[in-house]
């Protein structure tokens, strides 16, 4: 088969004047070289597209592939992620991962929480701030946890993300809105273990690749997987592969999540549990990283004896055959 790649480079934007926490989410040049290099292995032609301009470009010029791998991210909005896929969606061009709608509805983290919350699914009580005058409205015990509504890598979430009193609240809520320029998303802070779970596949044939639990090592941000903790996570974070009955809890919430979504393909949901260890459903990446060595996916895989190739092969092979399907 013949794939597009598509992709946003962080180097890209970096020298276009963004900023690091800003480009965050984009991915570095050995991250595409190693897709490229394991969809070859597969004995698939590769295509270097890019970001979406350079996929509309493209696509204005009459260029097609039987099938894109997209990594890409976007920008700006809560559909940046769905900005992509939609495109190809446009010129039914089969893809990787999931579809427009799932990945709007799973980068605003409140609109997901709705779905979760309103099916019976376990997942912390929570509030949207949108301007300063929701803040006094709120009406949870603390502490409590703020971060913006629609980013990841960690990006707004510091050691100042957990909340203890009213206060607090006020002054995080209106930073977070005047630097991210979108709602805040407050939740119940759960003091439990936080784990990730890694999910390959779709519908029956979904499956958990493995969960693995994020202990925060005594250097880091206490409590919250920062942005920081994120950044230097050689230096302050332990990642340990786990099959107790807690973790196994997890995993039989993640792949409901997965279900109820709709996800495809691969991804990773996040889950922290409650002081009586019971895990709760925290928020889902349907585009998960795929650097090799730093993408808590691939990380992952490595623990339960997945390699970078055999991971790559089986998210291509599940595309593959739900195009077919």
């Amino acid at each position: 088969m013949k794939f597009g790649m598509t992709y946003d480079l962080r180097a890209d934007y970096l020298a276009a004047g963004y900023g690091e926490e800003e480009t965050a989410e984009f991915d570095r040049p050995d991250t595409i070289d190693a897709i490229e290099t394991a969809l070859q292995n597969l004995g698939h032609e590769t295509v270097r597209i890019g970001n979406i301009q350079s996929l509309v470009k493209r696509l204005a010029a009459g260029e097609r592939w039987d099938m894109v791998f997209n990594i890409a991210e976007g920008l700006y909005g809560f559909g940046r992620e769905a900005a992509v896929p939609a495109l190809l969606d446009a010129y039914r061009i089969p893809y990787t991962f999931s579809d427009p709608l799932m990945l709007s509805i799973t980068l605003h983290k409140a609109m997901a929480k709705h779905i979760i919350r309103d099916l019976g699914l376990r997942t912390p009580d929570f509030a949207v701030v949108r301007s300063p005058e929701d803040i006094a409205r709120i009406n949870l015990p603390y502490p409590l946890f703020a971060k913006p509504i629609a980013e990841g890598t960690g990006k707004g979430v510091t050691a100042a993300s957990k909340i203890a009193g009213a206060h607090q609240l006020d002054l995080v809520c209106r930073e977070l809105l005047e630097t991210y320029k979108q709602p805040v998303l407050i939740e119940t802070f759960l003091p439990g273990r936080e784990f990730t779970v890694g999910i390959v596949g779709n519908g029956s044939k979904a499956r958990s690749i493995g969960i693995m639990e994020v202990v925060l090592l005594a250097n880091s941000d206490p409590d919250v997987y920062s942005y920081r903790n994120k950044e230097i996570c050689e230096e302050v974070v332990e990642y340990r592969a786990v099959d107790d009955a807690e973790a196994r809890e997890a995993v039989e919430l993640a792949l409901k999540v997965w279900h109820v979504l709709d996800c495809r393909d691969s991804g990773r949901v996040d889950l922290r549990s409650d002081a009586n260890g019971h895990p709760s459903f925290i928020e889902i990446n349907p585009i998960a990283g795929l650097h090799p060595e730093h993408s808590d996916l691939c990380i992952i895989a490595g623990k339960f004896g997945i390699s970078y190739q055999q991971l790559i092969a089986e998210i291509v092979g599940a595309a593959i055959s739900r195009m077919k399907d």
